[in-house]
This record gives structure tokens, sequence and C-alpha cells, in this order.
């Protein structure tokens, strides 16, 4: 009753240790599973260590070749001693010193125009003829009253003159000679009125003939032949520009006005370029004729006016232009090209050329006109790099590879193109061997050459 089966006694040796065959039981699996894990995360290991050394063998690789210095090809110029004007520039108009508007000063029709449009007319040309006839018997009239008049005055002082003789022999009344005298005053005035009346009526009769004030361009056709004109009237019947010569009205900033005042005082007059709105051409060369005597208080600027000569006609009234005052010249100065000034902030510095590396060098900019820039703070013969500057920082190694050849002139000024090194040399002194060292040393000579 209590012995155990078959099945229970086969059951319970599978459970407690090896079985038939050899095999491990349940309890003896844990240790082989876990020496299992530790050969997979061994493995992992090996391949995680390798895989970083691969990765991080290639980036050592390129930062030493990054590490090596790299030479930037540059442009030069060399700075030179020259003059330089200090100027000051504005935005002007051309205004003309005289226009008139021309009036008709009489009634009546338009019998002739004389001018074409845009002619140009010199004073007392005829413009326009006026209907006369009326004004011509106005001043016939007046003048037959005045000869009327005349008359009356002659007859006059011949009565004082008799009695005058007869007062002095005491034959009429003292009364009757002093009556007379005081008629011949009245005649005399008479004929005074007359006379003036006669000169108006010949006025009036000259409007009818109008011709021009002023020489200069008459400008479109306002009035036809036919049409009534009125005394009086708000309408101009022609307009006359003058244009030879013609003035220029610009403002300068109440800031510039302190050396503008004391150069006008030392000297008699400032020269002043006109330039086109485009400031690219030069229209023409005058003088600085005067100053406003106030400053604009809503645009802080004072009014300039120059004259010109106009000769070719290109001023036109009303034109927009640009003038450019010239204040005072700057003598024997250190000039750069303008390509060659950086600026870090308010400060101006240039890289300046030493053997085969660049040194940055500040300085002060003192004027600037088309391509050069006057400098001080550096010497005249200073070699400098104009290109590149992108690349370029202080201490970097360069390559001097100017565009024109030896000799030639730079865009500075007069010296001889600088630094104009053939591409093999500058690449040889860039490297730094050892057989290259005459080569280097003829690339620094060119280089440093005014």
């Amino acid at each position: 009753m209590n012995e155990p089966t078959h099945g229970e006694h086969e059951a319970e040796p599978s459970r407690n240790g090896p079985g038939p065959g050899g095999e491990p039981g349940a309890p003896g699996e844990p240790p082989s599973r876990r020496k299992r894990h530790w050969v997979l995360i061994g493995a992992a290991i090996a391949f995680a260590v390798i895989l970083v050394l691969i990765v991080v063998r290639k980036p050592k690789s390129g930062n030493g070749e990054a590490q090596a210095p790299q030479a930037v090809t540059i442009r030069t110029a060399s700075a030179h001693a020259g003059d330089m004007g200090v100027y000051v520039e504005a935005l002007g108009t051309v205004t003309p010193v005289a226009t008139v508007n021309v009036y008709s000063q009489v009634n009546g029709t338009v019998e002739a125009v004389h001018y074409t449009e845009g002619q140009m007319v010199q004073r007392g040309d005829p413009l326009i003829d006026i209907d006369p006839r009326g004004y011509a018997a106005q001043l016939q009239q007046a003048e037959g009253t005045l000869q009327h008049d005349r008359a009356v005055l002659a007859q006059a002082e011949m009565d004082l003159a008799r009695y005058q003789e007869a007062s002095s022999q005491q034959a009429i009344a003292r009364q009757q000679y002093e009556d007379q005298r005081l008629i011949v005053e009245q005649d005399r005035g008479t004929v005074k009125n007359d006379e003036g009346q006669v000169q108006y009526a010949k006025v009036q009769l000259g409007y009818c003939h109008i011709t021009s004030p002023i020489s200069g361009r008459i400008g479109l056709r306002l009035v036809d032949p036919g049409n009534v004109v009125f005394s009086g009237s708000s309408t101009s019947i022609a307009v006359i520009t003058q244009l030879q010569p013609i003035t220029v009205v610009f403002n300068v900033a109440e800031d510039n006005l302190a050396q503008v005042h004391d150069e006008i005082t030392r000297r008699a007059s400032l020269p002043v370029d006109i330039f086109d709105r485009s400031q690219q051409t030069k229209i023409t060369t005058g003088k600085l004729l005067t100053l406003d005597n106030q400053v604009d208080t809503s645009t802080g600027t004072v009014r300039f006016r120059g004259q010109f000569d106009n000769a070719q006609l290109t001023l036109y009234p009303n034109q927009f232009v640009n003038a450019r005052l010239l204040v005072k010249t700057l003598k024997n100065v250190v000039l750069v090209p303008t390509a060659a000034l950086q600026h870090n902030g308010t400060q101006a510095f240039v890289y300046v050329v030493a053997g085969n590396t660049v040194k940055m060098h500040t300085l002060t900019e003192l004027a600037t006109e088309n391509d050069a820039a006057a400098v001080s703070g550096i010497d005249a013969g200073t070699v400098v790099a104009i290109s590149s500057f992108d690349k370029l920082q202080d201490g970097a190694q360069i390559t001097v590879q100017n565009a024109t050849a030896p000799g030639s002139k730079t865009s500075a000024g007069n010296g001889p193109d600088t630094g104009a090194a053939s591409g093999a040399s500058g690449t040889a002194a860039a490297e730094g061997g050892s057989g290259a060292s005459g080569t280097k040393d003829a690339d620094m000579k060119a280089g440093q050459t005014s």
C-alpha cells in the first residue's frame, strides 16, 4: 500500500542527478548558461574596441593633415607718398542766376511771335508784337496837347516880358505884372504835365513790342498770333532762363561748416566739382560763390552756392546733381589702395606682408578718393595685402601671386606692382624646403620692392 510505484522511482533520479544518458538535469543548467553569456559579452566588448579604434584612427589622421600650415594665395600692392584732396560732398540743385517770366503790360491782340521754342536769345531780341494802333493814337493825342500848351506858354512869356518893361516905367500896375508872372508858371506846369503824358504814351507804345530782358534760353511757346493779351494778367506769355553763368545750390552739414569757413577766409574761392546723379560722370568744375547766413534747423545744414560757366550748357535748371567741394589738399601723405583697408568696428587696419607671412597693422584713415586712401601709421613702400581677407589672419602663411606683371603700375598709385612672384616660387617658399631658400629670398625682395 505504501510502496512507491514503478513510475515514481523512475522520475526521481531525473530531478536529483544525471539521467541514464549522462545528461545534466535541471539543477546543472544555470552554470552552463552563465558561461555562454560571458563568452558573448567578451566578444561584444572586443568588437566595440576594434570599432572605436577604427573610428578614432581616421579623425586623428585627418587632424594631423589639417594642422599642417596652408599658404593663402594673395595679391599685394605697395603704399606710396602723394597728395590727396579732402572733399565735402552734398546733393545739389542747379539754380539759374535769373529766371524771367514775361507778362503783357498792355491790352491788345498778338500780331507776331518772333522766337522759336527752346531758342537761345540775347538781351534785346524781339519776342512778341502786340497791335500798337491804339497806343500810337494816344501818343499822337498827347503830343498835340503838348504842342498847344507850349504855344500858350510862349504867349504868356511874351506878355510877361512886356509887362515887366511897362512895370519898370510905372506904366501899369504892379499887380498886373505879378499876375502875368504867375500865369507863366502855370503854363509851364501844364507843359510839364503834357510832356509826362507824351512819355507815358511812348512807354505804352513800346510795350507793344516785347523784347528779351536777359540773355538765355526761352521756354515753350505760351501765346500764339491772334490771341488777345491783357495787362495785369497772371499768365505769362514767355519764360526766359539764364544759363551762362549758372549756379548750383547744395546743402552742407553744419559739422563741416567750421573747416569750410576757415578755408574761405584764407583764399578767395574753393573749387567745386559737379557730378551726375550716379556720381560716375564729372560734368563741370566751378568755384564756391557764397554760403547762406544761417543754419536750417530742420535739416542741420547750410546752403552753399557755386557758380559755373556752363559753356557747353551741360547744366540744366532744376537738375539734381552731386557737388564735391574741395576743402583742402593733404600734401605728401601715405596712399594705399582702398581694397587693402579693413575695419574692426571703427578701427582701420591692413595686413602687412613680411616675408611669407602677414601681420595685422592698425592705422588711421585720413581721407578716401576713388580707389586710394590717405592713411597715417605706416611708411611709404610698405607692402600690403589687397585680396583673400576671408582667409587671412595675423601671422598667416601666404603665397604672393599678383595678376599684373612686375614693374607695372598698381591701383594705389605710382609705384610698381610688388610681390609679383610666380606660383612655383610661392609654393616653394610655403613648403620651406632647404633647396628653395634662394627662391624664397627672391620672392621676399620682390614683395618688398616699391
